[in-house]
């Protein structure tokens, strides 16, 4: 059986052996990083299942480490930081990452977010360099795609392209909230529901987890996301996808030499 890999992204030693600890009870293989540069190296040349990376790395910025981890990688990201700022946050969760832990933390809630994060991902890892040139030729399947409110998504490719025909740049866990919408348009979900079926955690009236991801979504899929109109609020109950949705067969193109 493969073990799911963690990198610990963190310049505290105490943190880093507090949360490998806490991550290796619990089943998980667990790699570590001290500084940007490190990270990025072991994103690029290692299996990475999910990403546990401070915003403060000494002189480094951890938002913009998982800038650059997003801009090649959908690897799921928990970003874990000591400041409890609302901006922080937001800008974390902009740039791709998938959950935001402040410090100090409990370890059990902890687990329960890698846990939720890791089966929301569906076993999305990075996968490092080929060390040779050979190409690698897809298989001839076709695959579904969805248009709605002039975007174009493929599920089974983890993409999705605006109005212009350029990549949104989602991550895992905002293309399977997505696709729980595009396979139920015009349908009223809950946030248990939605909760459920993005394989989350149990919701309580306190969690603002789905909300946060829908808002998430929303500004990358809206065009205007001050006054949504593709994914609705239901008051009092959940969200609705508000938009037509078009589903078709695609089968790729070989690019045989």
């Amino acid at each position: 059986m493969i073990k799911t890999n963690i990198l610990i992204v963190d310049d505290d030693p105490k943190i880093r052996s507090l949360l490998r600890n806490v991550m290796e009870g619990e089943g998980y293989c667990v790699s570590e990083a001290e500084t940007s540069a490190a990270a990025l190296h072991q994103v690029e040349t290692t299996s990475i299942n999910l990403v546990m990376l401070d915003v403060r790395l000494g002189a480094d910025n951890g938002i913009e480490v998982a800038r650059e981890i997003r801009n090649t990688s959908r690897v799921p990201i928990i970003i874990v930081s000591g400041r409890n700022d609302v901006i922080d946050r937001v800008v974390g969760l902009e740039v791709g990452a998938d959950d935001y832990i402040t410090k100090p933390f409990h370890v059990r809630e902890v687990v329960a977010r890698v846990r939720s994060v890791l089966r929301r991902s569906e076993g999305q890892a990075t996968t490092p360099k080929p060390t040779n040139l050979a190409k690698v030729k897809a298989p001839m399947e076709s695959s579904e795609k969805y248009v709605f409110d002039g975007l174009t998504a493929f599920p089974e490719r983890f993409q999705l392209l605006d109005r212009q025909g350029a990549e949104c740049g989602l991550t895992s866990g905002d293309f399977k909230l997505l696709n729980v919408f595009l396979k139920r348009p015009k349908r009223v979900l809950s946030r248990d529901q939605l909760m459920d079926l993005t394989g989350g955690v149990d919701w309580s009236p306190l969690d603002r987890t789905i909300d946060n991801q829908v808002a998430r979504l929303r500004k990358k899929i809206e065009r205007d996301p001050s006054n949504p109109k593709v994914i609705k609020t239901i008051r009092g109950i959940g969200y609705s996808l508000a938009c037509d949705v078009k589903v078709s067969q695609v089968t790729p193109v070989s690019n045989s030499a």
